[in-house]
Parts: structure tokens; sequence; C-alpha cells
């Protein structure tokens, strides 16, 4: 019979512009600290470690994991794009669950360069190719970034099928700033109005504004995951615990499909969310706070209808509802999301973790989400992989 796996402890810094952070592993070891406080454990009771990175040398997990100490652990370093801190979370539960550890970390950071993501090793094969291929055929605009033409070219393919317009990516981006006030820990605090967004520099012409964008990002967060038998032994918490959990990767419709949506992993987030309410035996409707990838506010419009808390092309009318926030059907991003919180690549899915084991504690502060029992995380990485994990309050 498999574990039921309990968050323990959480832990996570303020994030940081690039240039003004600590180094990584200083970074890294103050939000494994933290959640090694949180769980009120010493490193010494910890059984593994998994620590994610997307731009780093080889073996940065164990310079990060040293500063916390030196007792011969498994150290697993991981890099999964963009959704990194939540595969290393994912890894974390499958050890627990099965039975091979009853304690481990999951450790997430990034130091950040500013400006546009890009390739660090072009002296071979990008594993981007596929994905250029398709954006050059259905988008064009070669001389944007990476990411921004991915993602600006999934929101044009949404405004063209259903016709969304660009004010309501601003909505999203405006929702983000709101939140992210109340969040001390977030990046870019300033509330913006919708015709603030819309006011911004024109990244895309009709498709994207800058403040539309999530900003490079260094930080860390961390979460330690034991088993409910191993923390009832020890005096630990299980008030929060992993409920579901998937991960998935591209499938030929990701190219197959002319569709930008697919080429950005819509396919993956609904597949992977379809698996996560049946492992549970719930719908998006038993909801109470989710927090999902908004690398960029046209992300977060398309993962609505992945995740199904609103009808295929039925973005827009959610978010004029007022259903994406507090007062509607359920609060996305109260952290603030990426768009506002920032985004350090390998800390970012440990961040969703830390941000909602809080609003299943009760203990979210400014930002609680009223009588919250069931949390949603979903974090997305470009080129591929999708990772959704459901979390219960128990107590």
């Amino acid at each position: 019979m498999a574990n039921r796996v309990c968050i323990a402890g959480v832990g996570m810094i303020a994030f940081a512009k690039p240039g003004a952070s600590e180094p990584y592993h200083l970074m890294a070891a103050q939000a494994g600290r933290q959640a090694l406080a949180d769980a009120g454990i010493g490193y010494d009771a910890l059984q593994q470690a998994y620590v994610g990175y997307v731009y780093g040398d080889s073996t940065s997990g164990q310079k990060a994991v040293y500063e916390l100490g030196m007792t011969g652990i498994p150290v697993i370093n991981v890099n999964n794009n963009c959704s990194t801190g939540s595969t290393a979370l994912f890894l974390a539960r499958q050890a627990v669950e099965s039975g091979a550890s009853d304690c481990v970390l999951a450790l997430g950071f990034e130091q950040m360069k500013p400006g546009a993501l890009g390739t660090v090793f072009d002296d071979r094969p990008s594993p981007f190719e596929d994905f250029d291929r398709e954006a050059e055929t259905l988008v064009g605009m070669p001389e944007l970034p990476l990411a921004l033409r991915y993602f600006g070219g999934a929101g044009l393919g949404h405004m063209q099928k259903y016709g969304t317009p660009l004010e309501a990516f601003a909505k999203i981006r405006a929702k983000a700033s709101r939140h992210a006030a109340r969040n001390p820990l977030a990046l870019l605090r300033k509330e913006l109005s919708t015709e603030d967004v819309m006011n911004a520099p024109m990244l895309w012409p009709g498709v994207m504004t800058r403040l539309m964008a999530c900003p490079p990002t260094c930080g860390a967060a961390a979460a330690v995951l034991v088993s409910e038998a191993y923390a009832r032994k020890h005096g630990l918490r299980t008030d929060v615990a992993i409920r579901a959990q998937a991960m998935t990767t591209d499938r030929p419709d990701t190219f197959e499909s002319g569709d930008m949506m697919k080429v950005v992993g819509a396919g993956m987030s609904r597949a992977a969310a379809q698996s996560v309410y049946e492992q549970a035996g719930i719908g998006p409707d038993d909801l109470d706070v989710v927090e999902l990838h908004d690398c960029f506010a046209h992300n977060e419009l398309i993962t609505y209808e992945a995740l199904g808390l609103c009808p295929e092309g039925g973005a827009a009318a959610f978010i004029d509802a007022g259903d994406n926030t507090y007062g509607g059907r359920v609060v996305t991003n109260p952290s603030g999301g990426l768009l506002s919180k920032g985004h350090p690549l390998g800390a970012t899915g440990l961040a969703q973790c830390y941000e909602l084991t809080h609003q299943l504690r009760g203990t979210a502060e400014q930002r609680q989400v009223d009588g919250a029992r069931i949390a949603l995380q979903h974090n997305l990485g470009l080129g591929g992989a999708c990772v959704v994990t459901l979390y219960e309050a128990t107590a």
C-alpha cells in the first residue's frame, strides 16, 4: 500500500532581480534551513535530497545542500526547464510514497542573468528545434526571443480562434499585481491597472505588452516531504498532504496539430490535470485555490481552460466575471504568480508548493483564501514537461 505523503515543512526566500541576490548556494541553503525549521527537524533526519536548477554546472545541487550538512545522503540534481522545481517535488513524493525513504528534501533555486532566456550550448542540436520549426510555420516572428515567440504565438492563436481581446491578458496581469501587493516575498508589489498594462511598451504589437511577461528572477524555495507514519512517530505536521500528482510530456499532437497552444504545452497540462482529477476522484469545481504557471499572461489564460476551470473558449468571460480572484469561483495565483512574484526557474514549482501549503494551513495572512481545503499546483516546462499536484488540508 502506498504511503500517504505529507508536507512537513516549507521555506522560501524573497525573490530578487538578477544581480541583487546572494549566490545560488546561499539562497538555496537559506530556503532549505527555513523548510527544516518549519518541519522541526535537523538536516540529519533527511534521507534523500532532490535539488532543481536550470542554469548551473553539474552538481550545483551538492554545493547548495552541503551548506546545510554533509551526511552522505543521495543528492539528485534535477533539470526540467521551468518545471524543474515541481519535478524535484515529484521525485521526492515518489520516494516517500513508495517507501524508499521516509523524509526527503525537495529544493529548488536559480541565479539568473538579466534579459530573455537563450541557448547556452550552441555547438549542438537544440532541444527546441522541433518547437522552433512549428513556431516558424505557425507565427513567424523569428526576431523575437524564444519564449516570447512561443507563448505570444499561443496567445495569438487563442485570440484568433475565440476572439479573445488583448485586454483579457492585461486583466490577468493587473490581477497578479493586486495579489502580489499582499505578498512580502514577491518581486513586483506595485499594483497595476488594466490600463497600465495595456499602455506599457509593446513587445509584439497587438499581441503582448512588456508587463504581460514575467521578469527574470533569482530565488530559492524548499519543501520537506515525509510519510504520514514517520510524521506521527516523530511528532511532525500532517495537516497538508499530497492527494494526487501527475507528470506528462509531449505527445505527437504537439507538433502535428498546427496549434501553438499545444506547442507550448496546453495538451500536457490538460492530460496531467485529468490524471490528477481521476486519481483524487474530484473535478475542477472542487478546487479552492490554484497556483498555475503564468510565465506570460497568455499562458495563464490558456491554462484556465486546460485545467478545466472554465470551458474551452470561455477564459475571457471567466476573467470578466472575476472568477479567477478573491470572491470568485477559484482564486488563481494568490502569491502574485510568476508575473509579479517572479520566476527563478528551478525554484518556481517549490515556491508554488510553499504558497499552497500556507493556504491550506490557514497561515497565508493577507493572501488567505477563506476556507481553503483543496489546492492545485500547475508547473509547466516548455520542451517539455508538466507537473500538476493536488494538495488537501487534512486537519
